[in-house]
């Protein structure tokens, strides 16, 4: 695969790996398992405890996890072939869904202030 491809899938596989790690993270459908861990993560007796519970809080953290299932399922290597290129495609996976959940919280935090004021009004 060529390298204008290679950077193609990266912004398109980025998309779901955001989606998922903002949803779980973040939205009202997980909010009850999402109450459960951070309970376990702040009250666990054990730092493997508290950090496996913290994971599912975290949508940086999360945001790894989800990168690493998109690339066990597509086998997408950027760059390089083999384990390097799956090293190289984690990473980038993970930084750029990160801002597509950065633009996203930023987007959704102006569309909130905008009804704020239209309430106000």
């Amino acid at each position: 695969m060529d390298i204008h491809s290679q950077i193609i899938f990266l912004f398109i596989l980025a998309i779901p790996v955001a989606c998922i790690a903002w949803t779980v993270t973040h939205e009202e459908i997980f909010s009850e398992p999402r109450t459960f861990c951070k309970k376990k993560c702040s009250t666990g007796k054990t730092i493997i405890t508290r950090k496996f519970f913290y994971l599912f809080t975290c949508e940086y953290c999360f945001s790894f996890y989800v990168a690493l299932l998109v690339l066990i399922i597509t086998r997408y290597q950027l760059l390089y072939s083999g384990w390097k290129g799956y090293f190289v495609s984690e990473l980038s996976l993970v930084w750029l869904a990160n801002i597509y959940m950065s633009l996203f919280l930023f987007i959704r935090t102006d569309i909130k202030k905008e009804n704020m004021e239209i309430k106000d009004k």
